[in-house]
């Protein structure tokens, strides 16, 4: 059985249990554990599986991101671990970009009492927690209003980012895989890439339920990123492949590994 064939075997016993182990796949195929990997590898590195412990399962492709309002409510402690050690990130007298959403929000809470900071937005929710809240300098970018994730995204979004000289931007994605990060909405490209254009650091913070979703739009690949601040539910391939790209990687404690931060260039604070 040539490659191509078995990739298509593997395709076809995902499509029907959603997640095979090394071993089925090996006694299906007739194979050893190496070719198998390999032919993951090769079906990974297309975007149409995601490794696992011990086995492979589907990517996932989203077609659209939850509201604000339920997004609150999913990966709580991870968000919370998260935004305090991006917090830890955040020099003297900078500005900070704080991109869409609940992880933001919360990076938000941990930054609002610090008055030498400029912050910029484009969540209405951040904006209205630091209204009341914050002590330093507040921008909100404008633009489309998008209700559901309570934020604003399209051209003219971008263009005011594109004014701008940022020392560090915090993004946020809802997928995020091998090749970079990805959105179903169209109107955020064009406001990430500008984000990413006018900070000098660019740090994902986002938790690793993220990692292995692929959306339509691709934003930028891993090249664009300095930094990852994710949970250590993270999977190993996923972090060999961060590795590989030199961004760091910063980990938070879920309480499934015995180390609370962990980095593949070490997690010193940007400067």
């Amino acid at each position: 059985m040539i490659p191509i064939e078995r990739q298509q075997q593997i395709l076809q016993m995902l499509a029907e249990r959603g997640v095979v182990s090394i071993l089925a796949l090996t006694e299906r195929l007739g194979v050893s554990h190496m070719t198998v990997r390999r032919d993951i590898q090769k079906l990974e590195q297309q975007g149409r599986v995601l490794s696992v412990s011990g086995g492979v399962s589907l990517a996932q492709r989203i077609t659209s991101e939850p509201s604000h309002a339920a997004k609150r409510s999913l990966m709580q402690e991870a968000k919370l671990a998260i935004a305090r050690l991006a917090a830890d990130q955040v020099p003297a007298g900078c500005t900070v970009y704080l991109d869409a959403g609940t992880t933001s929000l919360e990076l938000a809470r941990e930054l609002a009492l610090r008055d030498d900071l400029m912050i910029v937005t484009n969540d209405f929710m951040v904006c209205a927690y630091l209204i009341e809240h914050g002590l330093g300098r507040l921008y909100h970018t404008g633009g489309m209003v998008i209700r559901d994730n309570q934020s604003c995204a399209g051209e003219a979004t971008a263009h005011f980012l594109s004014n701008l000289h940022l020392d560090i931007a915090f993004l946020s994605s809802s997928s995020w895989d091998l090749h970079g990060i990805s959105t179903p909405n169209e109107e955020k490209v064009p406001v990430k890439r500008a984000v990413v254009e006018a900070a000098s650091t660019r740090i994902l913070i986002c938790d690793s339920s993220k990692y292995g979703k692929v959306g339509t739009f691709k934003v930028v690949g891993w090249e664009a990123i300095d930094q990852v601040i994710t949970d250590d539910r993270l999977a190993q391939n996923a972090r060999d492949m961060l590795a590989q790209h030199g961004v760091q990687l910063s980990l938070v404690s879920l309480g499934a590994d015995p180390f609370t931060q962990a980095s593949t260039r070490g997690s010193s604070p940007v400067r």
